[in-house]
């Protein structure tokens, strides 16, 4: 028994967007969506870590590919 997947290559990888997931976290840890790469960003600049310059190139690939979102109320 085989699944049926759709196999790509590597310009199809290129040209389709790619959706960044989304983690539902509750209201009272963030109040509006923050990338995951920001998240690092703000982390390391807390503690002192200088930015290199690859810094803003990593934290937004980061962010396209997570995203902390709040928790809709019920």
């Amino acid at each position: 028994m085989t699944a049926n997947r759709e196999v790509k290559t590597g310009k199809e990888r290129e040209k389709a967007p790619n959706k960044a997931r989304h983690i539902s976290l509750p209201g009272f840890l963030i109040e509006e969506e923050i990338g995951l790469g920001d998240v690092i960003k703000r982390t390391t600049y807390a503690v002192g870590i200088p930015a290199c310059a690859g810094c803003q190139k990593r934290a937004d690939a980061l962010n396209n590919w997570m995203v902390f979102t709040p928790r809709k109320g019920r």
